[in-house]
């Protein structure tokens, strides 16, 4: 089940390795501008995002910004 975020945006941490992850959740860490492990960016709080973090949940780490 997704998890509710009330803040406008989030801070969204690579926590694991991509190497050995799908094609497809690999696309989905670059698209979200995850390129290395402790890397964080900000991104909006948008269903969009929210679908992306859900994808590769294991791998990253979410912080209301």
């Amino acid at each position: 089940m997704a998890k509710e975020y009330k803040a406008a945006s989030l801070q969204i941490t690579l926590k694991k390795s991509l190497i050995g992850c799908k094609k497809d959740q690999i696309a989905t860490a670059a698209s979200l501008g995850l390129k290395k492990i402790g890397q964080t960016v900000t991104q909006p709080t948008n269903e969009q995002t929210i679908g992306k973090i859900n994808k590769i949940s294991h791998l990253v780490e979410v912080t209301e910004a």
